[in-house]
């Protein structure tokens, strides 16, 4: 992990799977790193000690979500995180520390905690059980946890 970029993007078969961003990560600019198409956004707002930002409401706007995407924060901890394309074929497995953020954009994952950890999540809502929400599949031993 020592040697992990501070932003990563993990890609196969011409589709986003992820977006990692280490604690690490630091830039002086605005940036958003996913694609103004995907129905999470994620982005990375640095600003001085004094900048003012306008008290605000969103509007109510009707969006059609067909994909569920997830961004997990290791707020403590190690997690393994693996990779799988639409086809369910193994496409990387890396680990995640402490202030990282993994931004799971499409295709499938797994976890393995490494270590006692907490984990913060944001996806969209509301959850609609396991049943409906989730296509549960073997992995088929292609991680090799390294």
């Amino acid at each position: 992990m020592r040697d992990a970029k501070p932003l990563e993007e993990i890609r196969s078969q011409g589709k986003t799977l992820a977006i990692i961003l280490r604690a690490n990560f630091r830039s002086d600019t605005l940036s958003f790193f996913s694609p103004a198409d995907f129905s999470q956004q994620l982005g990375y707002l640095p600003h001085k000690a004094g900048k003012v930002i306008p008290a605000h409401f969103h509007r109510r706007v009707q969006r059609e979500i067909t994909l569920t995407q997830e961004v997990l924060f290791i707020r403590s901890g190690r997690v393994r995180a693996t990779l799988y394309d639409e086809d369910r074929e193994f496409v990387a497995s890396l680990e995640l520390g402490t202030g990282d953020l993994i931004f799971l954009c499409s295709g499938g994952h797994g976890f393995e905690v490494l270590e006692d950890s907490e984990i913060i999540e944001v996806k969209q809502g509301p959850y609609s059980g396991r049943d409906s929400d989730k296509i549960v599949f073997e992995s088929h031993g292609k991680d090799t946890g390294q």
